[in-house]
């Protein structure tokens, strides 16, 4: 979620010049899914995008990061990415003539700031996600912050209390849609074969990670049971694997994970695409909740410090798992 901070920080930082742009007054029959989050947050979301899209029949323009959009645009008539300038209305000071027949917005709100501010070009009654449980992630951060009245803040405490705190992300979402009368609908992930293996090792940044030498290990000890097993290396590391998997595109990403397998990994949101994408996934969690945040589909989540995470059960856990494993 830093990245959706970030660029509502930007956007606020440039909302008083936008009273100079020359933006025509629009009205829009449509509506406008905004989605702001990242990949694993798109993921997680699946399901949501598939409800909304049957109860409005298609008819949506979903506005956040087109390069993950893109391979929900099953579900929408359009796709917008919300890097471009013309959006800087959204989150301007200044009123705006656009006006949209509803807004659908799947994100954070805790102050109800977005709320206000979007309602304004709604025709409709703005339809408002709540993107996850405000314990998902412990303390909350104070950056950003617009004051609220007690009233607003109370408000949220009860939508948050009135659904399970520690449901799954996709649960979550979905409870929330019957207050719109949307009918929810979950989303099945086909599961693929798992003839082979595709290892993520990454470096944390903001979250604990299980040590890339570790998946290292775990290759060469699958390599000498002669399964089929593959290091696909994430930005910004150097492994010393000679036959390592670099792919940079998200598209190629997903072509590479339709031939099936067992991904294995930490939390991230690499890991969530391949759920998506069909693979049985081994998550390994190391500061937040697996009952939260685990990946879509068929998967195993690990609890560093509480489930026994080493080589000798990884690999017993993927050799028992293997199509031609013993299950």
């Amino acid at each position: 979620m830093t990245r959706l901070y970030f660029l509502l920080f930007t956007f606020h930082s440039l909302s008083r010049f936008t009273s100079r742009l020359a933006i025509p007054k629009m009205k829009y029959d449509d509506v406008l899914l905004i989605h702001m989050g990242g990949l694993g947050d798109m993921c997680l979301s699946e399901s949501t995008f598939l409800s909304l899209s049957r109860h409005f029949e298609k008819n949506i323009s979903a506005l956040g990061y087109s390069r993950f959009f893109t391979f929900f645009q099953g579900y929408f008539k359009t796709i917008h990415n919300i890097e471009s300038a013309k959006w800087l209305y959204l989150f301007s000071d200044y009123p705006s003539e656009n006006t949209w027949k509803r807004i659908a917005f799947i994100g954070k709100d805790r102050n109800g700031e977005l709320r206000r501010r979007w309602q304004a070009i709604s025709e409709e009654e703005s339809i408002f996600i709540d993107m996850y449980p405000d314990s998902a992630f412990g303390a909350v951060s104070s950056e950003l912050t617009v004051t609220s009245s007690e009233t607003e803040q109370d408000q949220f405490k009860i939508q948050n209390s009135k659904f399970k705190i520690n449901s799954h992300v996709e649960d979550y979402q979905l409870m929330q849609l019957d207050k719109y009368g949307i009918r929810s609908v979950k989303r099945d992930i086909q599961q693929r074969s798992r003839n082979r293996v595709i290892l993520y090792p990454e470096v944390g940044v903001t979250k604990s990670k299980w040590h890339h030498e570790n998946f290292i290990a775990l290759y060469h000890a699958l390599k000498k049971r002669s399964i089929e097993v593959y290091i696909f290396e994430s930005f910004g590391m150097n492994l010393p694997i000679t036959d390592k998997v670099v792919i940079e595109d998200l598209t190629d990403v997903k072509a590479f994970f339709d031939a099936g397998g067992i991904f294995v990994s930490n939390d991230s949101g690499m890991a969530h695409f391949a759920g998506f994408c069909g693979l049985f996934t081994i998550t390994i969690f190391n500061d937040f909740d697996p009952a939260i945040w685990h990946p879509r589909g068929e998967n195993i989540s690990l609890r560093s410090g509480i489930d026994k995470v080493d080589l000798p059960e990884l690999e017993k856990m993927i050799f028992q798992r293997m199509d031609n494993g013993n299950d």
